[in-house]
């Protein structure tokens, strides 16, 4: 397959550390967060590239239906606000709720018309490495370029840059149903029958109505997933609705309420609340997946208990990053929640407030190998409380670095909204 390679315009100076003259900064992912990032590089005069295996948002587009909980004010990145007003662009009323759909349209794709020429749609990133060594070799490593290969509709690509920055989430692979997360062939022999993430259930309503439906999770991604169900129920009553959740208690999911600063947020848990207090939605809780299987439907068990067959699942267990492609850098991945592990501490949601994430940026995100970070969701490996306008702090620090600006670096500011519900201790969070 051959190989080609991409060597576009000069860097910024490599004496501040942050890549080889005449190579740019490498953004993988075109979601919010990378075009954020490269919204800032642009903003600070740092070339760069962005890489998507697929189209511009494509992991947004999955869940495009969905009403964010957070209004237009926490979903604008500022670097990428000002770049787009000088176009003359109307930024969306800030307390308005954007769905999945108008987020794409009314911000993302206006945002990457302008950063267009720098951006390589449909190339998948398989590899990075350093120009010439592995990832044992140390000698002159930090002065060595990064190598990304991708594959592209006319094979294989190499491309050269000074910094990488790995803006690719994590919503694209999604955690299995079993509760110890390991994949097992049943349920990959069962994926023609299962929905990871939030389907599109009233536009595929012949997939569910009428039908014994199981949603698996207990945060928000379930809660919608619920949500949309009991608007299909409406319309077709024979519809069976069960939720499968591992808490002890079903009150435990329903959130913040009216203390939730985000009040959509605190609105789905009592939406929620209401049909499962009513019966309209079967709750079965504690209920650890411990076998999954085919008899006349799709069988869960919990240690011999088995649940009657689902004609359908819907598993919304979260999500969990995937380094595969990092193998030959050296990176860092925190043992329990597989986040950057400086982050670990302060957003693990089995110690600490999630409605409290303190203020981080470049330094935090460093990793082993010079000029690598990993930001946005997958900076916070498999903890689910990544909004994103963490994600634009922490792009904002990286590019302000990468330009050579310490000073705007190091300033990092965050204000998250309150859960309502989140809380020290042993017992969790959110």
């Amino acid at each position: 397959m051959e190989l080609k390679i991409i060597q576009p315009a000069a860097c910024c100076d490599p004496s501040t550390g942050c890549c080889e003259p005449d190579l740019p900064v490498a953004i993988i992912g075109a979601g919010p967060i990378g075009l954020a990032a490269a919204a800032h590089l642009k903003e600070r005069g740092v070339p760069f590239f962005i890489l998507e295996k697929g189209s511009i948002a494509e992991n947004v587009r999955t869940w495009e239906h969905v009403t964010l909980f957070s209004p237009w004010r926490y979903n604008v990145d500022e670097a990428a606000g000002r770049l787009l007003e000088q176009t003359g662009w109307q930024k969306p009323e800030p307390e308005k709720l954007p769905t999945g759909v108008e987020l794409i349209g009314e911000y993302l794709e206006p945002l990457a018309k302008l950063l267009a020429p720098d951006i390589w749609e449909r190339h998948e990133v398989v590899a990075i490495a350093r120009d010439g060594i592995d990832r044992m070799k140390s000698a002159g490593r930090a002065s060595k370029p990064f190598l990304i290969y991708a594959e592209t509709p006319d094979g294989t690509r190499e491309m050269k840059a000074g910094a990488v920055i790995d803006a690719t989430g994590t919503w694209g692979n999604p955690n299995p149903a079993l509760s110890t997360g390991v994949l097992l062939k049943a349920e990959k022999e069962l994926a023609d029958r299962i929905d990871y993430g939030i389907p599109d259930v009233l536009a595929h309503e012949e997939q569910y109505a009428d039908r014994r439906i199981a949603v698996v999770g207990g945060g928000h991604s379930a809660i919608n997933s619920l949500l949309s169900l009991m608007k299909l129920k409406d319309r077709h009553p024979e519809t069976q609705i069960t939720w499968i959740l591992r808490k002890k208690r079903v009150e435990d999911a329903f959130g913040g309420g009216q203390d939730d600063e985000l009040e959509a947020r605190g609105e789905l848990g009592s939406r929620i609340a209401g049909y499962v207090r009513d019966g309209r939605v079967e709750v079965v809780t504690p209920f650890r997946i411990t076998g999954i299987r085919e008899a006349d439907g799709i069988v869960l068990s919990s240690d011999g208990k088995d649940l009657a067959p689902f004609d359908r699942l819907i598993v919304n267990t979260g999500s969990r990053p995937e380094f595969g492609f990092h193998r030959e850098l050296r990176f860092e991945s925190e043992a329990i929640t597989e986040a950057v592990p400086a982050l670990a501490p302060l957003i693990d949601p089995n110690l600490h407030s999630c409605g409290s994430v303190p203020a981080h940026g470049e330094k935090e995100l460093r990793q082993p190998e010079e000029g690598f970070y990993i930001v946005g969701s997958k900076s916070y490996g498999r903890a689910p409380t990544f909004l994103m306008a963490t994600g634009y702090e922490q792009v904002r620090s990286v590019a302000a670095s990468l330009a050579g600006d310490r000073e705007a670096a190091d300033n990092v500011q965050l204000v998250l909204p309150e859960t309502g519900v989140c809380h020290s201790g042993a017992g969790g969070c959110c």
